[in-house]
């Protein structure tokens, strides 16, 4: 039995007296679930008897999560610790859907830039557990896998092909975290994450520098070829990762990258965007007003217009918080129902998932009821398909 089967009731559902948002419209109105579909919206108030009043709180879609890497945390919450890999995927699905996020791409690194860490030790545990809990019904969100590939390993190609075939495989990014370039283009900046995440010191940290340089250049461009043939063939969606060129957005495209992952300029989102690209930028960027690698801002992005879909990235609640902070800036032309759009139904599309993502007719019921208190969105009830999940 799913475990959000357990949470709500089946059949027919009233929700009234509820601040709709569509994708073009926020209206005071109703909407009538039927057996985990939406059957129909209206405006105004319903009089149906056991019709739930939702006391003019904003309702949205169930958001859709493209990119986070909060599985990670929950398999291994301290150094040298590792948690058993079910119980941890449930915590992290229990975070998720507390965060508003009715479906997740849980992205998972298929390589790394430090030999023997935990992302390298644990990735087929990971990718175990996610199917194992998925098959056997203990999750409450939607879960997909995303697997970000780190062409600059050397085991890379071979890890990905190893695992191309898991059914849960919904997305493929495409990642070079070498230092001199895109995310790391500034190297004082390369030094300081590398050297306070994992411990590196000063006189380790040039040798260090020199080896990732010398992976890019024997792995990168080969095996980016290599993984990007694959996905064509077998249709895999896929996206780029911290495009800071034209140049890199030229090659992007000619892959057949369709999502623009976190570009590190306003050119390269620009850019993306004139190649029919869509991009994504992380929530938490513009909660915190700015990326924390000194990149483009995302709230700069959605200044010029080129902002298309939030991630929560590292942080679900990230993404709630995000687009209503968006909404509320007074430099973009970002309402409420774009805002919402960007972490609703412009990433269900971008994943092919277009049973979801919008309140509308013949959508699936993936809902979120939020009130707002001193300008900040506190989520009420969460639904997937119909079934209260939270």
């Amino acid at each position: 039995m799913d475990a959000h089967s357990r949470v709500g009731p089946s059949g027919s559902m009233v929700l009234t007296n509820a601040r709709v948002v569509t994708e073009n419209e926020l209206f005071n109105g109703t909407v009538h679930i039927r057996n985990g579909m939406i059957a129909d919206v209206d405006r105004g108030r319903s009089q149906v008897p056991g019709a739930l009043d939702c006391g003019a709180s904003i309702l949205i879609p169930g958001m859709v999560e493209l990119h986070t890497d909060n599985l990670e945390k929950h398999i291994a919450p301290r150094p040298g610790v590792l948690w058993p890999s079910i119980p941890a995927v449930i915590t992290h699905d229990a975070q998720i859907v507390a965060s508003g996020i009715t479906t997740v791409f849980d992205a998972i690194s298929v390589g790394d830039v430090v030999a023997g860490s935990t992302r390298l030790k644990t990735l087929e545990t990971m990718v175990n557990a996610l199917q194992v809990s998925k098959r056997d019904r203990m999750l409450r969100a939607d879960h997909f896998l995303h697997l970000r590939c780190e062409v600059s390993h050397q085991g890379a190609l071979e890890m990905f092909r190893s695992l191309v075939d898991q059914p849960m495989l919904q997305l493929v990014s495409i990642m070079d975290h070498s230092p001199g370039q895109r995310q790391f283009v500034n190297l004082d900046k390369y030094r300081e994450y590398y050297m306070g995440k994992h411990g590196i010191s000063a006189g380790e940290m040039e040798e260090f520098i020199r080896t990732r340089q010398e992976d890019s250049r024997r792995y990168s461009d080969r095996y980016r070829k290599a993984i990007a043939g694959i996905c064509r063939e077998r249709g895999i969606p896929m996206a780029s990762h911290d495009d800071a060129t034209p140049e890199h957005v030229e090659e992007s495209a000619g892959f057949g990258m369709s999502i623009a992952e976190f570009p590190t300029t306003l050119e390269a989102a620009k850019a993306s965007h004139q190649r029919g690209m869509m991009v994504m930028m992380g929530a938490p960027n513009v909660v915190r007003g700015g990326s924390h690698s000194g990149n483009i801002a995302a709230a700069t992005l959605a200044q010029e217009g080129v902002l298309d879909i939030l991630s929560s990235d590292y942080y679900p609640a990230s993404m709630l918080d995000a687009a209503f902070h968006l909404a509320r800036l007074d430099t973009n032309d970002y309402d409420l129902t774009r805002a919402i759009a960007t972490v609703t139904a412009v990433p269900a599309r971008c994943a092919g998932l277009d049973d979801r993502g919008s309140i509308a007719a013949g959508k699936r019921a993936d809902l979120v009821l939020v009130s707002e208190c001193k300008q900040q969105p506190v989520i009420e009830s969460v639904w997937r398909a119909g079934n209260r999940v939270y």
